[in-house]
């Protein structure tokens, strides 16, 4: 994680109770005063804050197995640490339209969820699913759309998760992980974890995808190709839909949306070369959505999730409106817990909005907090 800014040194004839503690954030005051050897006895539980770790990134590409397609994955954990318990480690997986590599670990004001994670101690993996960010593209993708049907469906990015999952229990030599998917992500993970639950440990459902009441939020329409292309101006377009027109200019702080978007359509680069600029995407997600969600059909069972799960969302979230992530939580019937989660002033994409660090630290609390239904 980024080192805290340091104040500067109090003039002489002041002492640390004269700084004009207003020019930076409380906490970044206060350690920096404890640098100077000026701490306060006043924060004692600022004061005992551990520092954070220098953080490690490791990159892998895991072949699947199939027409020599690799899955690109990420690792990022303290640094000089190869040993991790079970409960430290975790898996992310992306939604329908967007790589995890350019939003889990966006490093935006210099810290990614990815980074705030690896800063608590975790082990923690991204995986981008074939066709998406820096993973392989299959060869329906080097053809028009319309040559070639959906690809990657729900129970196609399953079968990729189990090889990024078996891949890291193989390299941690551990039996279980926690898993954390996003929008059609909590699909992928949500499947994956009804037939596998005994390799994992606790499941994240960021926005979760279920019984649908209106087509979704992703500009298909017609006759569905292998992929589909995505422009960057329909992007922001989609991720402010619904959010009131007084609450627009402030929810995704300057230069965010376009750190975001550089990022994301850089890891395509045949779409790149289209003028203007589209990210493709496969469009297996929207025929499941077809058969299934949109047809009042769910894909699969949560009630045969059997491990600790977190439900979280926000409010404003026009992709997966709250209904969808309500009804959800009612269905997770064999979950030794539960828990459900609903941020306010945020999208779909709250991870990368202003309020963002409510989102980690809750799901940060859901992954480290000890047995809820003990006695202490």
């Amino acid at each position: 994680m980024p080192a805290p800014s340091k104040p500067k040194p109090p003039a002489e004839g002041r002492n640390a109770a004269d700084l004009d503690l207003g020019a930076v954030p409380r906490r970044d005051v206060f350690r920096g005063l404890a640098a100077l050897g000026l701490g306060l006895a006043a924060t004692p539980a600022l004061a005992r804050e551990p520092a954070a770790p220098a953080i490690a990134r490791e990159e892998f590409r895991v072949p699947t197995g199939e027409d020599g397609i690799e899955l690109y994955v990420r690792n990022k954990h303290p640094a000089g640490q190869a040993r991790f318990a079970a409960d430290r480690i975790l898996l992310y997986v992306h939604g329908a339209t967007y790589p995890a590599s350019t939003a889990f670990d966006l490093p935006l004001a210099g810290l990614s969820m990815m980074d705030y994670l690896a800063g608590l101690g975790f082990d923690v993996y991204l995986v981008d699913l074939p066709g998406y960010g820096f993973s392989s593209r299959p060869k329906q993708m080097d053809r028009p759309a319309a040559d070639n049907p959906p690809f990657m469906r729900t129970a196609d990015a399953a079968k990729a998760v189990g090889v990024a999952v078996d891949f890291i229990l193989k390299r941690r030599g551990v039996e279980k992980l926690d898993l954390m998917g996003w929008s059609w992500g909590t699909s992928t993970m949500g499947l994956y974890t009804t037939t596998h639950n005994d390799r994992v440990n606790r499941l994240v459902l960021y926005a979760p995808q279920w019984i649908a009441k209106a087509p979704p939020n992703l500009g298909t329409s017609g006759p569905l190709g292998a992929y589909r292309t995505v422009t960057r101006d329909s992007a922001r377009d989609r991720w402010l839909k619904g959010v009131a027109g007084d609450k627009r200019a402030d929810l995704i702080p300057a230069g965010w949306f376009e750190q975001w978007a550089d990022a994301t359509w850089a890891t395509d680069a045949a779409g790149a070369a289209s003028s203007p600029p589209v990210l493709r995407a496969p469009n297996g997600v929207v025929a499941d959505s077809q058969a299934y969600w949109q047809a009042g059909k769910p894909l699969y069972d949560p009630g045969e999730i059997r491990v600790p799960t977190l439900i979280i969302h926000a409010e404003w979230d026009a992709d997966l409106p709250s209904y969808q992530a309500q009804e959800y939580f009612t269905q997770l019937t064999n979950a030794p817990y539960k828990r459900f989660v609903e941020l306010g002033e945020g999208t779909h994409t709250v991870m990368m909005e202003k309020n963002r660090m409510q989102f980690f630290r809750e799901v940060a609390a859901f992954l480290q907090e000890a047995e809820p239904q003990a006695l202490n």
